[in-house]
């Protein structure tokens, strides 16, 4: 019997936007000192699922989390820019709390429906649409293999959901995975399954 096709989607490491509880997005913002420490903690435990390729998001955060893994592995790192977070728009750099709070947006989220990120950015189900065609990509180009993925916080619930044919709602009740946490996705009877959700190295 084959190996199965293994998915390990790795969130980035903490960045200072991240501790300051600020909408990063696409904003290319690096690892802080706390960050670069989660991926070299958690990198050992990635590799030790068996990685035989690296893709990762095109923005810094990402790649710095993904050459940690790189260096114990030797494996090269590849991009695909659809791993990009979600597109903040004008809300990039401004405290998602007092985002939240604002009253249509504090609506939609109360009701459990999806909305846009600012005027000039993404929906949450718009992501899931860019993510989940890249991540069957990268699975169909690895067939029985395990494939290190390093992306970000919402692009990976949404892709994954949208991967998994699970619904916004559903997608909600994951929960955001940690920085330097991963998930492990194996496809199963004629489709995607989460396998493992937000494991982290601590």
């Amino acid at each position: 019997m084959s190996a199965p096709t293994r998915l390990v989607l790795w969130r980035h490491g903490q960045t200072d936007w991240n501790l300051a509880g600020r909408f990063q997005g696409q904003t290319d913002m690096p690892l802080n000192v706390a960050g670069l420490s989660q991926a070299e903690a958690a990198a050992g435990h990635v590799a030790a699922l068996g990685p035989e390729a690296i893709v990762s998001s095109p923005l810094r955060r990402a790649l710095e989390t993904a050459d940690t893994l790189a260096e114990l592995t030797g494996l090269a790192v590849t991009t695909d820019d659809r791993l990009q977070e979600i597109n903040v728009g004008q809300w990039s750099g401004l405290r998602a709390a007092e985002v939240f709070a604002q009253d249509e947006i504090a609506r939609f989220r109360a009701t459990g429906q999806d909305f846009r990120y600012s005027p000039t950015g993404e929906t949450r189900c718009e992501v899931g649409e860019r993510v989940a065609p890249a991540l069957r990509e990268i699975a169909a180009a690895h067939p029985g293999q395990t494939v290190a993925v390093v992306s970000h916080g919402v692009a990976m619930r949404m892709g994954a959901a949208r991967l998994c044919n699970i619904d916004y709602q559903g997608a909600q009740d994951l929960g955001t995975m940690a920085n330097c946490a991963w998930s492990i996705l194996e496809p199963g009877q004629g489709r995607w399954h989460i396998v493992d959700w937000n494991v982290s190295a601590s």
